[in-house]
């Protein structure tokens, strides 16, 4: 290879080098990332306090979303002791948040929802319980956050019931991230504390998407 060939072949390298190191400056996307497994599809509960919350107040924020009832004796008071575990690490966070859904809207009024947050002594700006509709409540559990087999809809309403100690993660950008988390287990807690961390890491470009460069949202 002639010495002019071997000069254009390094100006052609450095110039590589430089396009990607510009693209990717200021960015994460040279770490590897958790991977994308859902999104947050359109939705409209109402919280503790009578307001209606939606998939756009979940914008800019890294979310823990659970399922639980105000009644339950056995998963849910373990689920959200250790929440709380979670909950006291992130809550001064700006950019932190837990979104709770009751299984059980037809027993979980408005009012039985803010009773149950103010027993648990916790900021429900920070940590929001919604009710709504069964049939809306439970397709967001099985289309968005994968936090129920989706074949259990075809039962008939009234007889499906969804009880679980699964999470999930959402990011910034309303990205489902990282598959599920037992939160009865200390490391998969660990491992979701770990999680939220790097999520609250990225960064958001103006037009929504996790570092302003590619966006992973499956349509």
């Amino acid at each position: 290879m002639s010495k002019k060939a071997i000069g254009y072949l390094a100006f052609f390298v450095v110039l590589t080098l430089a396009f990607f190191y510009f693209l990717f400056r200021g960015t994460d996307n040279w770490k590897a990332k958790l991977p994308t497994v859902s999104y947050v599809k359109p939705f409209s509960f109402t919280n503790q306090d009578g307001k209606t919350v939606d998939e756009d107040d979940l914008k800019g924020k890294v979310t823990v979303v659970e399922y639980f009832f105000t009644t339950c004796k056995g998963i849910c008071p373990k689920l959200n002791t250790s929440l709380k575990k979670i909950y006291a690490e992130f809550k001064d966070e700006p950019d932190f948040l837990i979104l709770a859904h009751t299984v059980q809207p037809e027993i979980d009024s408005v009012q039985r929802l803010r009773f149950y947050a103010d027993s648990m002594k916790i900021d429900t700006k920070k940590w929001i319980l919604v009710t709504g509709r069964k049939d809306s409540l439970y397709k967001a559990a099985r289309s968005s956050y994968l936090l129920d087999d989706p074949a259990n809809s075809v039962e008939k309403l009234e007889d499906q019931f969804l009880h679980t100690q699964f999470l999930a993660l959402v990011d910034k950008s309303g990205n489902v991230r990282g598959g599920v988390y037992d939160a009865l287990k200390k490391d998969e807690m660990e491992k979701l504390t770990k999680d939220i961390k790097g999520l609250l890491q990225e960064k958001v470009g103006p037009n929504g998407f996790v570092n302003s460069v590619f966006s992973n949202n499956p349509q």
